[in-house]
């Protein structure tokens, strides 16, 4: 019950609303309006006018920038998926490299394997 009284201010109009705490205490808030001296002065000179980039020009430049950037993260992609490809048909290459040197000592047993053979006899 005492959350529902705090929040009883919702329903109030913004300019006066009334908080109702616990204590059933009434204080009444409005809100003022401030502003600093610095806001409140006139600028000495007009601003400068700028002039309004048009819609087919706004368009054109948004669609480059977006090309760019697209065009840029797509290649970056691209070139890391290509040292990582790279990386990996390297590693095969010297995996394949060790196992044509191991099959080769095999044969080069066995041929001797056989030609010990054939001397013996």
């Amino acid at each position: 019950m005492a959350f529902r009284a705090l929040f009883r201010c919702a329903y109030a109009p913004f300019a006066f609303r009334t908080l109702a705490y616990p204590s059933s205490s009434i204080v009444r808030a409005t809100r003022t309006f401030q502003s600093s001296s610095r806001l409140m002065e006139t600028p000495s000179q007009p601003l400068p006018v700028r002039k309004p980039i048009g819609a087919f020009r706004g368009g054109l430049f948004g669609f480059l920038l977006g090309s760019v950037v697209s065009g840029s993260g797509l290649y970056y992609y691209v070139l890391n998926e290509y040292k990582v490809s790279n990386e990996l048909l390297t590693e095969d290459i010297y995996a394949l490299q060790a196992a044509v040197q191991r099959i080769e000592g095999y044969v080069k047993t066995l041929e001797d394997k056989v030609t010990d053979v054939s001397r013996k006899k």
